[in-house]
């Protein structure tokens, strides 16, 4: 059996892994010219990490980035909301990382190289159509706009959130829907706060900012790579100069301070010094796609991004493309027909991230500071008595049920 695979990100070259481990041959097409360390931090739960330990690469996960040892939830002026252990300390089976977008996808790619050979990934080479005739599907891939043809039995879409897989099969959906957010991400040194293992998400309905360490500075371990985020409401009116689901374009410190000067109180770091500490960062305007009736039409599939892309809350959207990866290749392997395998992965997968797309639309687990904040907009001298603890607990715990990341639900 042999594969396509339209898309060399994480949920691309994981799938590779795990259809190779399954004896399944693999080619893959990349639009970019290279595939690059890019991007600043992200967090992988703690059911992803064991199935890249499946990989083997949990030895490379740890050298590239942090075990998170707990998550905390704060309002603007830095009162404690929830809080929680994370990863081994929390009970998993396996840890949670914080990590740099880029490690993570270099040490992937890297494993790709090492075990399938550099000949798998054809960069430069963008997929702009298929066709499907009885047992083989024909993709059309475009190199340096050379039209080329590469035959398979399957045709995985994994070409993130503009898919020219996806618009073969939904040609009239349209562009991915913005809700008006926008999202400021950056990474700098910053000196390490607390155990240098803890993550803090601050703010409200009005802006969030995000603060979490994701690499060690090797000649200084009273620093850390840290990676920062502020979500905030922008004027609707942008998203007529934004070109949505672009992740590259630059940040403007006159757009992004006015969300965070005056407005956070926090002790453990102001928004406004990393902010400025931090050489380049990058602006996205906070978008997805309504969830699919169908992902599998016979031998063509979808994946990751091209599939179910989501809102960045929850730290999710990494970690469910490699659940697909893993979910696509043991179905391939179990079943005894392509088009079969295919549609036992929509079946699974399919339904449940559309959970998690509708979930994280509402603020995923980020959700529990909107509530407190709603009824609490200055402050609050006891907690429980603005929310609950079993009430902050359903918004929070709810979600990890959810997502598929709930203590003792994890396997290594």
């Amino acid at each position: 059996m042999k594969a396509l695979i339209a898309g060399a990100g994480i949920g691309g070259l994981t799938t590779a892994l795990f259809l190779h481990r399954a004896g399944i041959e693999v080619e893959i097409f990349e639009r970019a010219d290279a595939v690059r360390e890019l991007g600043v931090g992200i967090n992988m739960l703690p059911h992803a990490v064991g199935l890249l330990a499946e990989l083997g690469l949990m030895d490379a996960l740890d050298a590239a980035g942090i075990r998170t040892r707990e998550l905390i939830y704060a309002n603007r002026f830095g009162q404690i909301v929830w809080r929680e252990l994370r990863g081994l300390d929390a009970g998993h089976a396996v840890p949670q990382f914080s990590i740099h977008r880029g490690r993570l996808l270099g040490l992937i790619h890297q494993a790709v190289i090492d075990r399938l050979g550099r000949d798998a990934i054809r960069t430069g080479c963008s997929v702009t159509g298929f066709e499907q005739h009885g047992s083989k599907v024909i993709a059309f891939p475009s190199e340096a706009g050379k039209p080329l043809q590469a035959s398979g039995d399957l045709l995985i879409g994994a070409d993130g959130i503009h898919s020219t897989v996806r618009a073969k099969l939904y040609p009239d959906e349209g562009p991915p829907i913005w809700n008006g957010v926008m999202l400021w991400r950056g990474a700098t040194r910053w000196p390490k706060w607390r155990d240098g293992r803890t993550m803090a998400i601050a703010g409200g309905n009005q802006a969030k900012f995000v603060f979490y360490p994701i690499e060690n500075v090797s000649n200084d371990p009273g620093m850390r790579l840290t990676n920062w985020a502020v979500m905030a409401r922008s004027r609707e009116a942008e998203a007529r100069k934004l070109t949505l689901g672009d992740w590259s374009r630059p940040g403007n410190l006159e757009k992004v301070l006015p969300f965070v000067r005056d407005r956070f109180h926090l002790d453990y770091v102001d928004p406004a010094q990393v902010i400025h500490a931090t050489d380049a960062f990058h602006e996205y305007p906070n978008c997805d796609r309504d969830p699919l009736p169908r992902w599998s039409f016979g031998r063509v599939t979808l994946l990751g991004d091209a599939a179910h892309p989501m809102y960045p809350v929850g730290s999710n959207g990494a970690s469910q493309a490699i659940i697909d990866a893993r979910s696509l290749a043991e179905h391939l392997r179990a079943h005894g027909s392509v088009e079969a395998a295919l549609g036992a992965y929509d079946a699974e997968r399919r339904p449940a991230t559309a959970q998690i797309v509708h979930s994280n639309r509402k603020g995923g687990p980020e959700g529990v500071i909107d509530l407190v904040e709603a009824r609490a907009p200055d402050g609050f001298d006891d907690i429980d008595a603005v929310a609950s603890y079993p009430e902050r607990e359903r918004v929070v715990r709810g979600y990890a049920h959810l997502a598929g990341f709930a203590a003792g639900r994890v396997k290594p």
